[in-house]
């Protein structure tokens, strides 16, 4: 992101053009998402495993294997299975406030770094686990890495990218979490071939390849030209960098707005304190309500626990997992699709389509599971292949909308000042509704039934409204002038106007 308050060049665009250190600058920090999409898949893939839950969770295996009584939406709910997946969001959470410190007084890069390293540590605990708790503890670690990367990849990758390009870069981040979700159903659909049942040591051990991609490019990138002049009294490095990524000599429009915002955030002591004034009001309320929406759009139904929602509707261990490999390879060509228009057709289109597909399909097969699916025995393979359809089409809606907007908007709203706190508050609350929702998931499922769809429809229809009406829109938008979207905005500009006008009222008394 760039920053401030000053007017750009002609247009409210700078000078430059996508260079080839930006987009691998990008690309590299985008693998971020790559961890964060596997870990997302592979959980939900090994807790369906039964060598992995034979050794982990033996009570779950008993009821799934030999309960005959028990209600088809009932045979996984277990606190401690969903501790196990949940635990990476709490330490993720955690973690993010940690990030916050070190993403604003060190750069982007170290915070990178240290989620890199996180990464590595965690997925040898995982693969190497002996036992549930060493097996947490690495969740633990992957969460902490989570934490310092969700914080800062979208900072880095806005702030690397103009404003004209800067929407389908930073959803790289969410293409790069697609294809973890992607990646770690294939790798799932192929260990829990493996016959000594050790094959999902390897989906748990291999987030250290991503991880290591991230840890060698947080070493070799350059840091963003904002990081550079926030934590340096030497513009000249900062304009030397911001020269290489545009590909120009001619950045001093651009240099002078960034000094310009870097100057009022060194007059901000208390970023956390700040973001609460009045002014900042309606990026505090879409740091908090984003996040939430994003988490009960139900995509949790289907990232973490969709081979065990397929076994749920009758479907056997492999056909669970290659389902699940097909939901992800529709995902992932999805938000490929929404990183190509973003910056034509805008953030609002891509959230209203999204939403009407998710709510109509979610309903549609809230009524299938309703009328199909009792409490034992499965549906017919017929109507299996069609839910699996529908939750495609769903799957489809939220890769091109909620997912990769999710990321974007609140990495370009904030201004500098408020930036890393702002980010942030944004990360913790996903973590804070991700956890929620992992831990509750399966409990709500066996008890709401076929109504957890209706459920989450029913907040699909809540977010569409809530984003026709409260979000501008902000594509190519340079984030230094984002303060005029809400200016102009026919509701935030009664709170963030008013204060504007006594300011104004203000001035003149003293004069």
């Amino acid at each position: 992101m760039a920053v401030g308050l000053a007017i750009a060049s002609e247009g409210g665009q700078y000078n430059g053009r996508l260079t080839l250190l930006v987009l691998v600058s990008c690309m590299m920090a985008a693998t971020g998402g790559i961890i964060f999409g596997y870990d997302l898949g592979i959980s939900g893939g090994v807790t369906s495993m039964e060598p992995f839950l034979k050794k982990f969770f033996p009570k779950v295996y008993t009821k799934m294997k030999e309960d005959t009584k028990i209600s088809n939406y009932c045979k996984f709910d277990s606190q401690l299975l969903t501790s196990f997946t949940s635990s990476l969001y709490i330490a993720g959470l955690i973690s993010s406030f940690l990030a916050s410190p070190v993403t604003g007084a060190f750069g982007r890069k170290p915070s990178i770094l240290i989620g890199g390293a996180a990464f590595l540590a965690g997925s040898a605990l995982g693969g190497a686990a002996v036992n549930v708790y060493m097996l947490i503890l690495g969740r633990v670690l992957l969460g902490v890495g989570v934490g310092f990367a969700n914080q800062s990849v979208p900072l880095y990758i806005s702030e690397m990218a103009l404003p004209r390009h800067r929407g389908a870069m930073n959803i790289g981040f969410q293409c790069g979490v697609g294809l973890g979700v992607l990646s770690a159903n294939i790798i799932n659909f192929g260990t829990e071939k493996i016959k000594d049942g050790w094959g999902w040591r390897i989906s748990l051990a291999l987030a250290a390849l991503p991880a290591s991609i991230l840890t060698i490019g947080a070493i070799l990138l350059p840091e963003t030209p904002n990081s550079l002049i926030q934590n340096s009294s030497n513009p000249d490095k900062a304009k030397t960098v911001l020269q290489r990524i545009r590909g120009t000599t001619d950045v001093q429009a651009e240099l002078d707005d960034l000094i310009e915002a870097s100057s009022i955030s060194k007059t901000i002591n208390r970023p956390f304190r700040k973001i609460i004034q009045r002014k900042y009001r309606p990026q505090l309320v879409m740091a908090i309500a984003i996040p939430f929406f994003q988490q009960v759009t139900g995509i949790n139904v289907i990232t973490f626990y969709a081979p065990i929602l397929f076994r749920t509707i009758g479907q056997g261990e492999s056909a669970s997992l290659m389902s699940a490999v097909v939901t992800g390879l529709v995902g992932t060509t999805a938000t490929f699709i929404s990183a190509l228009v973003v910056d034509k057709l805008g953030r609002k289109t891509l959230f209203m389509i999204g939403g009407i597909q998710m709510f109509v399909t979610q309903i549609t097969i809230g009524v299938i599971m309703a009328i199909l699916l009792v409490d034992h025995g499965g549906l017919s393979k017929g109507y299996a292949y069609l839910v699996l359809a529908l939750i495609c089409v769903y799957v489809a809606g939220f890769a091109w909308s909620w997912g990769p907007l999710g990321w974007l908007v609140p990495s370009e709203i904030f201004p500098l000042e408020i930036r890393s706190a702002g980010q942030s508050i944004t990360v913790a609350m996903g973590f804070l509704f991700t956890f929620i929702i992992a831990q509750s998931f399966l409990a709500i499922l066996c008890r709401f039934k076929s109504g957890i769809f209706f459920f989450f429809g029913g907040w699909v229809m809540v977010m569409t409204a809530f984003v026709y009406f409260l979000l501008p829109e902000t594509k190519n938008v340079p984030i230094e002038q984002m303060e005029k979207v809400w200016k102009d905005h026919w509701f935030w500009k009664t709170i963030v106007g008013e204060m504007d006008d006594e300011k104004k009222a203000y001035t003149q008394q003293g004069a």
